[in-house]
Order: structure tokens, then C-alpha cells, then sequence
């Protein structure tokens, strides 16, 4: 059994403090659920998690917070789980949110010692900031080996994982980009390098477009991966280290109109006429046609040289859990990164592939699954994968540091 609903993480932080001063700690005899108390009934300090049991001693009800759209990918691993180990969880709820309102819903449950939320799936952003506010389980430094799975992570997907310092699961990965999508029709010399690509915009004022990187993924993708296609200094240091990419997309900006504030609206550019070219991600190039956002017809290239900048989702587990809904998450975890159920997250290419382990390939996915890669991917995209060098994303502060350089420098009035 499951639930899914969709909450304002905002509104659940306040709404979630009233709370506090309104009612006393849940009772400990909760079905494995709520943050351990002591004897007292007092909430048991966050980081004194006791000995966890292999398994339950009863089955637990999981809340997930989802803050990253993971659903699409790992909601068919999880009702799978439990399905087959009704003795470990015997229901799932679902909220979505944003991820810039993380931390002001959970850190409030991690102070108090009342958790409402059991589970958060995330990007890095959310990763981080949780990071930096020490609300997650160090779960892989702790039970390392009872995610033996890990072993087994695709090497781009373990180097994203060495990103979570121990505190967080990879659950599914991607390439993603940078990439270019365009209207064939339209764009009949299609660039291959950034300086054609800023030639076209040229020609073309007000046909190329990308959405604000700090809320927008090919955004973001497009912002990173540009230092290695111009050759920048130090890719890794947006202040000191960007100049051929900032004074790039200084002249880049003189021919383009506006910047959404989500990818949604780039889509809805796309699909309507209003742009021609867009770089974007392997995700976001199939899901969209696949679903109808897009016309069928949008085609897609990748720049001669370039390093794929990729992207992971994590499993994180807010301080104060009780033991026996920790067994339960890390059986959960080892059993989503086994081949045949980590295959699931092909979904319809909205993380493509999706999978972050060895062996989970497009033939143990679900049928569906690909008949959509079949009919919306590109039959070039595995070779690029396989062949062009990868990077992790900036490190969080750097990342910060350079949404905030584009921010004041480059979209500053068209946002």
C-alpha cells in the first residue's frame, strides 16, 4: 500500500513547528516508526542511532520526501520491495517538494527528535545543504557492508558517490550533458563547438535559450561543461578559473531574451516555435518527446569535444531514525541496487539510462520502458557515453559561488 501527495516543504516546516508546541512525543510502540525515544519518552539524541537489527522486529510504515523527481525513477523499485517483504515495510507514503526548502523541513524533526520523514530522495543540492547542516546518517560509513551492492556502482556512479562523504546512497545515475536540441526545420547548420554555437545565436537573436542554472538542470549542465569546451583555466573554480567562460556568455547574452526560471518553460519554448536551439541533457531530450511536451520531430547533437558533466540521485536518512526503520531502509537500499530492479530506472528516459550499477541493462527493464527508449532515444547516445570523458558536478560551495556569478553578471534583469 502507498500514498502519494505533493506538499509545500515550507508550509510543512511551519505547520510541523505548531505542532511541536502543541503536542507531546509520538509513543515509542509505533510500528517501527517515529525517532527513538529514551526512557523517559524523551526524543533519543540525533546522532545515537543504538544497534540496528538485520531486520525489523515488526514492519514499519515509510515516509518518503522526494525533492528531485525521483518518483518517476524508483517508485516501481520500492512498491516492488515491498510487495516482496511485507514483513519489512508494510506501507509507503510520498511527498514532493522542492529542494531549497530541505533543510527548513527536516532540520526542525532532526532538533526536536520527531521525524515525520523517514526517507529523503535527492540531488546533490539537497545532499549538500543537508550536509552542512548535519541532518543525515552517516549510513555507508556505519553499514558499509550491508550495501554490498555499492561494489558494483557503473565508475561515474562511484565517483558521485564519493560526493555523499559517507552520508548518502546513489540510487540512479546519469550522464546528462551538455547537449544541443534543436527544430530541424529551423536549424540547418547545427553547431559543434561554442563558437559556432554563439555564430548561430548571432544570426538568429532571440531563437537560442537556456533556463536560470541554479533551477534548471541542463541549465546548470550547460554552465559547467562550458569551461571544458572553452578550454578554461581551472573548470573547477568559477571565480578564478572561468574567464573564457564568463566573458563567453557575456557575448552570448547580448542575443537572447530572456531566462526561464525552470526547464518547463524551455520545453514550452521548444515546442511552440518561440526557440530553435537549446542545449540540454539525455533526459531531458527523450522524456519530454516521449510524453508529448515535445513534437517527436526535435532532434538532437552533441559538440565534438566535451566532457559529459553527470548527475546522481541519493537515498539520505535524517538523524534521530529509530533502528528498526534503519534495517528497513538499508535492506530497501541493497535490494534497489541489485541489476533486475535497478533496471527500473530507465522509466521513459528522464534520467537516461538511470540505472547506477553494472549489468541493470534496457532488456531487464519494463516493457514499456523500452518501447520508449526504442521509439524516443538515440541510437548514438551509448557510444557517446561510452566514448567521451565524464566529471562530477562542482563541489557545493563552488557550485553556490557560480549560480551567483551568473546571477549578477549574466541574467540579471532577464530572470
Amino acid at each position: 500500500m502507498r500514498t502519494s501527495r505533493t506538499v509545500q516543504l515550507a508550509a510543512l516546516a511551519a505547520t510541523f513547528g505548531l505542532a511541536l508546541a502543541a503536542c507531546s512525543a509520538p509513543d515509542a510502540d509505533d510500528g517501527g516508526g517515529g525517532s527513538d525515544t529514551d526512557g523517559n519518552g524523551d526524543a533519543a539524541p540525533a546522532g545515537d542511532l543504538g544497534e540496528v537489527p538485520e531486520t525489523p522486529s515488526e514492519p514499519v510504515t515509510l515516509n518518503i520526501l522526494d525533492v528531485a523527481g525521483n518518483i518517476k525513477l524508483t517508485e516501481g523499485m520500492i512498491d516492488s520491495f515491498v510487495e516482496e517483504h511485507p514483513d519489512v515495510i508494510s506501507s509507503v507514503t510520498w511527498e514532493s517538494g522542492g529542494a531549497p526548502d530541505l533543510v527548513g523541513a527536516v532540520k526542525p524533526q532532526v532538533d526536536s527528535g520527531n521525524l515525520s520523514i523517514d526517507l529523503v530522495l535527492t540531488g546533490n543540492d539537497g545532499l549538500s545543504a543537508g550536509l552542512d547542516q548535519d541532518l543525515w546518517i552517516p549510513i555507508v560509513d556505519e553499514f558499509g557492508d550491508r550495501l554490498s551492492n555499492q561494489a558494483n556502482y557503473l565508475e561515474p556512479a562511484a565517483a558521485m558517490q564519493e560526493l555523499a562523504q559517507g552520508h548518502g546512497v546513489v540510487v540512479t545515475y546519469y550522464p546528462s550533458g551538455p547537449l544541443l536540441q534543436y527544430d530541424p526545420e529551423v536549424v540547418t547548420d547545427v553547431p559543434t563547438n561554442p563558437e559556432e554555437l554563439l555564430a548561430w545565436a548571432e544570426a538568429n537573436p532571440g531563437k537560442f535559450g537556456y533556463a536560470r542554472p541554479a533551477n534548471s538542470g541542463p541549465g546548470r549542465t550547460f554552465l559547467m561543461g562550458l569551461p571544458y569546451l572553452l578550454d578554461d583555466e581551472d573548470p573547477s573554480d568559477p571565480e578564478n578559473g572561468w574567464d573564457n567562460t564568463w566573458e563567453y556568455l557575456r557575448e552570448l547574452n547580448q542575443y537572447i531574451d530572456n531566462y526561464p526560471t525552470g526547464t518547463g518553460q524551455v520545453i514550452t519554448n521548444t515546442a511552440d516555435g518561440t526557440w530553435s536551439l537549446i542545449p540540454t541533457t539525455t533526459g531531458w531530450d527523450i522524456e519530454p518527446r516521449a510524453d508529448g511536451r515535445q513534437p517527436a520531430e526535435i532532434e538532437a547533437a552533441a559538440f565534438d569535444e566535451f566532457t559529459w558533466v553527470t548527475d546522481a540521485h541519493y537515498a539520505v536518512v535524517p538523524k534521530g531514525q529509530s533502528a528498526d526503520k534503519v534495517s528497513a531502509i538499508l535492506l530497501l537500499l541493497e535490494y534497489m541496487l541489485t541489476p533486475e530492479i535497478n533496471a527500473i530506472a530507465y522509466d521513459n528516459g528522464y534520467f537516461y539510462p538511470g540505472p547506477a550499477v553494472e549489468g541493470a541493462t534496457l532488456d531487464l527493464a519494463p516493457e514499456e520502458s523500452q518501447q520508449a527508449i526504442a521509439e524516443y532515444g538515440r541510437d548514438w547516445y551509448d557510444d557517446l557515453i561510452d566514448e567521451m570523458p565524464t566529471t562530477t558536478p562542482l563541489p557545493p560551495e563552488q557550485m553556490v559561488l557560480a549560480f551567483d556569478i551568473w546571477d549578477r553578471e549574466i541574467g540579471a534583469g532577464k530572470y
